[in-house]
């Protein structure tokens, strides 16, 4: 019996080690396989497009056939789902498989540094009378520009110049007085005005203090399309505080100085 036993038990322990590698790299699997879905923040997924419908764990494990419990599990990260009941969710928001396993995308944030900015003059002017820092040129494929201008105390015999482009623009004045024309109309406005308008009509603006003007600009490259019913633009609907404020061409990014220098 002794000698049986004996044999018996080196025979188990010799297929416990036939068996065992297997074993392990199965556990391993299983572990890195954890381990991606767990980088993945699959669960977080799940509840992003969920609350994005404005729908709850119930109303989800109706459309899927999943307990609510077991969603709320799946989305804190505390059970690991199927490809089978990960595909049942992806259908529900109509979603892709490889949705969940895709990279994420970056989240965009851009700081531009008061002292990292580049302070540009009027382009194509000797005597420039104004300046202008683009605070959106690290921002890649943006839907609108950014700038802080400085308008400098008009000088004699220094003529406005007029410009004009497509697009529309808003600006703030933080500080100072500005005269800007607009076609025919010249505007008066001060610090803490405000102004939209088109851009399609030539316009120029003039400093009209003894101390420089300083402004915060937004433009956008896309025309705009609502007129009034008399044809003019909506900025001229305004109550004569409406005015210009730099034209694309100046307030091009920083990295398309060339461009800005052909429009202005």
């Amino acid at each position: 019996m002794n000698n049986d036993m004996a044999q018996s038990t080196v025979v188990s322990r010799s297929r416990m080690s036939e068996v065992s590698p297997d074993r392990k790299a199965a556990a391993v699997n299983v572990e890195a396989a954890e381990t991606f879905i767990a980088e993945k923040r699959i669960g977080e997924r799940i509840k992003y497009l969920r609350l994005k419908k404005s729908m709850g764990l119930v109303e989800l494990g109706r459309h899927t056939g999943l307990s609510a419990s077991f969603l709320s599990q799946l989305e804190t990260g505390r059970v690991v789902p199927t490809l089978r009941n990960l595909a049942r969710i992806a259908m529900v928001f109509s979603k892709d498989l490889s949705y969940f396993f895709e990279p994420e995308p970056e989240t965009l944030f851009r700081v531009h540094r008061r002292g990292e900015r580049v302070r540009l003059p009027q382009t194509g002017a000797d005597d420039p009378s104004y300046f202008f820092e683009s605070l959106g040129y690290l921002v890649p494929d943006r839907q609108l520009d950014p700038y802080f201008a400085e308008f400098l105390p008009v000088k004699a015999g220094r003529a406005p110049k007029p410009h004009q482009h497509a697009g529309c623009e808003f600006l703030y004045l933080l500080a100072g007085a500005l005269d800007v024309r607009h076609g025919e109309a010249t505007h008066h406005i001060e610090a803490g005005d405000a102004i939209y308008f088109d851009a399609d009509t030539t316009h120029s603006y003039v400093c009209s203090g003894n101390m420089p003007a300083t402004a915060l600009i937004v433009t956008m490259q896309h025309p705009l399309t609502a007129r009034v019913q008399n044809g003019s633009s909506l900025a001229n609907g305004t109550n004569g505080r409406g005015v210009r404020s730099i034209s694309t061409g100046m307030l091009q990014p920083v990295a398309a100085k060339k461009s800005l220098q052909r429009m202005l």
